[in-house]
């Protein structure tokens, strides 16, 4: 059974006025300042005020809003990665893409080495608890992701992220604070697939409860060492779609959609279990 909850939250500012009338003759003469009365607004204070899992421009957490992209940083051509490489271990003083078993160049981040590596000429990760691997580029508003992942365990759990901003991670035990979509097949111990923004646990979360006694093919658990293939796109700058094999899953009608810098990456995630991912394909759309 598919679930769908829509929350739309709205910040507002409130507008204080001081009396600055009486120093107006002597604006000409010395700069003056006028500083309203009362206490600052939420808003006046840099707290978000946009939608759930916002945050302020200078949380400590993630640091400063990512600069906005110049035109040439966004992908005008389709990228593709097979994640095929030189085994090698990684060393000491290895650059920014190395993990395990090699190194995967400068078009990712990886934001905990020990919990990923290449294995077979894929990407695997493990023990990673929402620490994931974004790839460098910049996605168009509109984009269609596509590529293959692959479980060892019968939980499940294949995870990844769309629109995000290219370097966070989980500050705590809960992934409630990404800048994200995200997809989750197979969470929950192989209970539920959901297509989450920004709160994986929000209620405005999509999810389809899992019945290993369906005939539909969207409410089957995730087979261990079977490989999926996943597609997730956005065509009208709102709405994010997710099929996996080609069975349409969920989508997410945004009416406050996730875009521009510090929405305009994507990576891969990981909880517990043993992930693989392979063979990455963006195009962007028109």
């Amino acid at each position: 059974m598919t679930h769908y909850r829509d929350v739309i939250t709205q910040g507002g500012r409130v507008a204080r006025a001081g009396a600055c009338l009486a120093l107006a003759a002597l604006a000409a003469a010395a700069p003056a300042s006028c500083v309203p009365a009362g206490s600052a607004a939420p808003a006046d204070a840099g707290s978000p005020t946009s939608a759930p899992g916002a945050r302020s421009a200078a949380s400590p957490l993630r640091g400063p809003t990512p600069a906005a992209p110049v035109a040439a940083d966004v992908l005008k051509a389709p990228f593709e990665d097979t994640f095929e490489r030189p085994a090698a271990p990684p060393a000491a003083n290895a650059p920014e893409g190395s993990v395990a078993g090699g190194d995967l160049g400068p078009d990712w981040i990886v934001t905990m080495p020990g919990a990923w590596r290449l294995e077979r000429g894929r990407l695997c990760g493990e023990h990673a608890r929402n620490h994931g691997v974004w790839l460098k580029h910049v996605l168009p508003l509109d984009a269609r992701i596509e590529f293959d992942a692959v479980t060892d365990s019968t939980d499940g759990d294949i995870k990844a992220e769309f629109w995000g901003d290219g370097r966070s991670f989980a500050t705590a035990l809960s992934y409630t604070n990404a800048t994200s979509y995200l997809t989750i097949f197979g969470g929950w111990h192989n209970k539920f697939h959901v297509l989450a923004r920004i709160n994986e646990h929000g209620n405005d979360r999509k999810e389809i409860t899992v019945d290993p006694n369906s005939d539909d093919p969207r409410e089957k658990a995730v087979v261990a060492g079977q490989i999926y293939h996943f597609k997730v796109e956005r065509t009208d700058g709102k709405t994010v779609r997710w099929s996996v094999d080609g069975n349409e899953m969920l989508s997410f009608a945004d009416p406050s959609p996730l875009t521009g810098p510090g929405h305009d990456h994507f990576g891969f995630n990981d909880w517990e279990v043993k992930l693989c991912f392979d063979n990455v394909r963006i195009a962007p759309l028109p």
